[in-house]
């Protein structure tokens, strides 16, 4: 048996059934889900990691998260609101929403301690010092926790297929429906090649982000905060440069 055969096959690509649209159905469900989540999870944990409040809530959510039986969350909901891509976009960013709010907390709560209070120090508002100074430190971090929910809705959108027929998940429910092993090949290859390219963006995305975020340079703009200059009582080119 060739599992390549679907995938070989010019006209499995084509028409509104065609691989090409079920992919980007599912990559539509994706970015929905995660920017949803995101939207979410990124504002309630700048505030929970700057504020140390609510810390429970991540903790929460994050066993939760764990917990949680995708395909019975799906059913569920199905049966209370109905087919469609609504619903299904709202399970998959419930999913999606844990491993964002734990990261974003993480990072801005764990953002470098000697910068921060170099910037209050020079007067900064709570505000300025979320987007000057922890923001940019926790941004490594939450694209990396950008990078797991996507992998986890990739993953997990397969299954949206059972409720709204759409999105690579088809390829494998009609396949085991036909013992079309080679169409349930290639649904599998598709959303595999899917999460590995989306992996490998966000994975870049982060190393910029870290890149930007060196502990070098971190501890370079905090000393040069913290020390000033004694003599003149202004602040330094490196104090400068943070404020900037």
């Amino acid at each position: 048996m060739n599992l390549f055969s679907y995938l070989s096959d010019p006209a499995n690509w084509q028409g509104p059934d065609g691989i090409w649209n079920l992919l980007l159905q599912h990559l539509g469900y994706t970015v929905a889900s995660v920017g949803l989540a995101a939207a979410i999870a990124i504002p309630l944990g700048i505030f929970i990691g700057h504020t140390g409040r609510g810390s429970f809530l991540v903790i929460g959510l994050s066993n939760a998260a764990r917990a949680i039986p995708t395909l019975g969350l799906l059913v569920l909901v199905v049966l209370l609101l109905g087919t469609g891509i609504g619903p299904i976009i709202g399970v998959l960013a419930v999913l999606a929403l844990p491993p964002i709010l734990t990261a974003t907390a993480a990072g801005v709560r764990g953002a470098d301690h000697e910068a921060v209070h170099a910037a209050q120090a020079l007067g900064m508002s709570p505000l300025q010092v979320v987007a000057k100074v922890e923001w940019p430190l926790a941004l490594p971090l939450v694209i990396s926790g950008l990078r797991s929910a996507t992998l986890q809705v990739v993953a997990t959108a397969t299954v949206a297929a059972y409720s709204s027929g759409e999105g690579l998940g088809r390829l494998l429910i009609t396949g085991n429906a036909t013992r079309n092993y080679p169409e349930m090949f290639a649904g599998a290859f598709m959303v595999a090649v899917l999460a590995i390219v989306l992996d490998i963006l966000l994975g870049g995305l982060g190393w910029l982000a870290s890149r930007h975020a060196s502990p070098g340079r971190r501890a370079g703009v905090a000393r040069g905060t913290t020390a000033g200059d004694h003599t003149t009582g202004q602040p330094t080119s490196a104090q400068l440069d943070l404020v900037g």
